[in-house]
């Protein structure tokens, strides 16, 4: 029944029951005893296990908690709008960079300030309108949580979703422990750390030339170190800086903000990690759009991704 299998392919067939029945079914695994295929050309759409049950919850999860945690962020930060070195801020002492409001006639101009360099940003930062006026604020309304200047509240949604944030980071990397998945998907061969490799993934990318068929089952060497990067560098300093600016933590743990120069050093990395972090996301994002929305969305929602393969046969010919 040809056209009930290629509906079954298209649309993923069985394979949200199997995430039901093995939830903690490793990324990038086959289900050969449950293919669902369509024939066309010579060619076998192939949907493939690609993403298990706690995966695919811990990465909404996630999604949710940095766009909160972005977003009630940029609420603390507008309290104080300037990056710092060192233990001891004040307005006096030297900055990274600050975000500024002047007042130009009745209408408040915006400027950043990075080093010595000025740069007018009034509509964006400094200077940007809410409800219709122009107000002085580091980041717009649209930008923060809660879209008026409410540090405690802000404090508030930041604190709680951080936490959500560390257990449901924690929570997926004991099962990826568990399952093997950072040793099976994750670590890149000796091969794919080369250079000359590396180079040549990234040209693929740039010309959106995007694994096909048996390369699709598995992560390539590009995804394997974007992932790894923030895995083990961008959240571990994103969480560590973080608590090196609760009171509560130095108190009992005053080594911790030394570890990164004072807690103005700390403020910083955790704003410039917090950025990288959306960069990512924003790449992650395109990514997705360009390599096949729909399948991509399929296999981070049912597990299910499909990959075409060629037909193969004795005689060395593919049948129409």
């Amino acid at each position: 029944m040809p056209a009930i299998e290629a509906i079954a392919g298209s649309l993923g067939g069985a394979y949200p029951l199997l995430s039901i029945v093995n939830p903690l079914i490793s990324e990038v695994e086959m289900i050969d005893s449950n293919e669902k295929t369509t024939k066309l050309s010579g060619v076998r759409t192939v949907l493939i296990y690609r993403h298990g049950l706690v995966t695919r919850l811990t990465h909404w999860l996630n999604a949710v908690c940095l766009g909160i945690l972005v977003l009630s962020g940029l609420q603390i930060f507008n309290a104080y709008p300037t990056l710092q070195w060192g233990n001891i801020g004040a307005d006096t002492d030297p900055f990274l960079a600050r975000i500024e409001s002047s007042n130009v006639g009745d209408q408040p101009r915006g400027t950043l300030r990075i080093g010595n360099h000025a740069i007018p940003t009034t509509g964006l930062f400094g200077a940007s309108k809410q409800n219709g006026e122009w107000t002085s604020r580091a980041f717009p309304a649209w930008m923060t949580l809660p879209s008026g200047q409410d540090l405690a509240a802000g404090r508030r949604w930041h604190f709680f979703f951080a936490w959500v944030f560390v257990i449901n980071g924690l929570l997926y990397g004991l099962v990826s422990l568990l399952r093997g998945h950072f040793k099976r998907d994750l670590l890149p061969s000796s091969r794919e750390l080369r250079p000359r490799y590396i180079w040549h993934e990234v040209l693929e990318h740039v010309h959106l030339r995007f694994p096909k068929g048996e390369a699709a089952r598995r992560y390539n060497a590009i995804q394997k170190l974007s992932y790894l990067s923030v895995i083990v560098i961008l959240l571990p300093l994103m969480v560590l800086t973080g608590l090196s600016m609760s009171p509560a933590i130095d108190a009992a743990a005053p080594i911790l903000p030394d570890l990164f120069g004072g807690r103005q050093s700390a403020r910083t990395i955790h704003f410039i990690t917090a950025a990288l972090l959306v960069v990512f996301v924003l790449v992650h994002v395109l990514m997705v759009l360009l390599s096949g929305f729909w399948n991509n969305m399929r296999s981070i929602i049912t597990g299910a991704y499909a990959i075409k393969v060629k037909e193969q046969t004795d005689d060395n010919f593919v049948s129409s």
